[in-house]
């Protein structure tokens, strides 16, 4: 399973978990495990055909290209990061 971290605005949902191993071979399936498990999750990580606009999804330290289809592996760590403003 994927280690999956959880950025802080999403904690109250996961109990204050700050990292859950979560199964799944996509971003997509992440997330759908994940709100199996911790309901109100995925509408704050992605809607039906993407990841939300504001929300950075970084797999082994890189950032995703293929949004929802990027490939998870069993070990891999996952990262969903509200984005930075700045001005």
């Amino acid at each position: 399973m994927a280690d999956v971290w959880i950025p802080s605005s999403l904690q109250k949902y996961t109990g204050g978990l700050q990292q859950i191993q979560v199964d799944g071979s996509t971003i997509r399936q992440i997330i759908s495990n994940l709100e199996l498990l911790y309901p109100m999750t995925k509408n704050k990580l992605a809607d039906k055909n993407e990841i939300l606009p504001g929300i950075a999804v970084i797999i082994d330290g890189e950032s995703t290209r293929l949004g929802l289809l990027e490939p998870v592996q069993s070990d891999s760590e996952v990262h969903f990061l509200p984005a930075l403003g700045g001005g």
